[in-house]
């Protein structure tokens, strides 16, 4: 066992602290990688404060995680010293189950996730990437291109998969009509990544305090949802409508917006469920669905449609010691648009 380095939840009503556990020894099969740079996901923050219920610690949190690799096992054959890699937010999953399905691998049985849930040996504590290395399975490390700056592509592991895989199943593209709801750090992947496809961007936030901002990353149109205008004005235009907020807004006025045959995605998750009246669904034949991360093969379709078009998140770039202090901007969305740690400053 090797010693790591990093920063845990203890407690879920205690800040993040200075940690120091064991990782395993490497495997035949596992890269070993020296963790440079970690995003910070909100959802870090619901885990390390317990606010789904699920948490256990002591807890190192982090899924956006970009290294080098600094050794691999006899038998990896698709890494080596000293290349760029990422992991996301999942590290291991069952490879024997009946309905294993490698391009929907996140909704299958067995899914080992990096940080709070436990390895394959159904023992052993995952911890994630606020930590100076971590020990991978070759099969769940992503390459990063070598053209993208490598503090920003951190957030591409959760943030940009998480906007790219329903961009990509609903069919994003020239000639669709894509509203991206909120403007925040989830929702500024939406933008650059379908204005890539070649869809047709709308913001709907809820001030045009950001509109510049959304314009400039590739938004076609931005309104602002505190406006009851916006809903009279936009009803029935959109194929697709990216909901990347958690907080509670009127769901029947949002499905109101689609055309027919159209979609409204759950991307962030509400505490409470959502309401939803038969009559703003069933006259349009309209959908209400989920979406979660992507599968290891399509989070690397990621990467590399990111490496063509030159995207990456727009980031603020933060000692370890700052950590606490971002957990609490996060909240207050005082973030454009997501936190990543500098992990030398660990």
């Amino acid at each position: 066992m090797a010693l790591a380095r990093g920063y845990a939840a203890t407690d879920a009503s205690k800040p993040l602290q200075p940690f120091t556990f064991e990782r395993r020894e490497p495997r035949e099969d596992d890269v070993v990688i020296s963790i440079k740079y970690s995003g910070i996901c909100h959802s870090d923050i619901h885990q390390a404060r317990n606010e789904w219920g699920n948490s256990k610690f002591p807890m190192v949190p982090g899924h956006e995680i970009a290294g080098i690799v600094t050794a691999v096992g006899s038998k990896v054959s698709k890494f080596k010293v000293g290349d760029r890699v990422g992991v996301g937010c999942f590290v291991d999953s069952c490879t024997t189950c009946a309905s294993r399905d490698l391009d929907l691998e996140q909704y299958m049985p067995g899914l080992v996730v990096t940080y709070n849930g436990v390895e394959a040996d159904g023992k052993t504590p995952t911890q994630g990437g606020y930590s100076d290395h971590i020990v991978v399975k070759e099969g769940y490390v992503l390459s990063i291109p070598e053209n993208l700056p490598f503090e920003a592509t951190a957030p591409l592991l959760c943030a940009g998969i998480t906007l790219y895989s329903p961009l990509r199943n609903w069919g994003a593209g020239p000639g669709k009509k894509i509203a991206v709801v909120g403007m925040g750090g989830l929702g500024h992947m939406g933008v650059k990544l379908a204005h890539a496809m070649g869809a047709d961007v709308t913001v709907l936030s809820q001030s045009l305090s950001k509109q510049e901002d959304g314009l400039k990353l590739g938004a076609d149109h931005y309104y602002a949802t505190s406006d009851a205008k916006t809903f009279e004005t936009l009803a029935g235009t959109f194929d697709l409508i990216l909901c990347t907020v958690s907080a509670e807004i009127d769901w029947n006025a949002y499905l109101g917006l689609l055309k027919v045959d159209g979609t409204l995605v759950l991307l962030g998750i509400p505490e409470k469920p959502v309401p939803v009246h038969a009559f703003s669904l069933v006259p349009s034949r309209r959908s209400i669905a989920g979406s979660m991360i992507g599968s290891i093969k399509e989070t690397q379709e990621m990467l590399d449609f990111c490496g063509e078009h030159n995207i990456v998140s727009e980031i603020e770039l933060i000692r370890m010691d700052q950590v606490n202090e971002a957990y609490e901007r996060v909240l207050k969305s005082d973030v454009r648009y997501r936190f990543v740690i500098d992990m030398a400053t660990l």
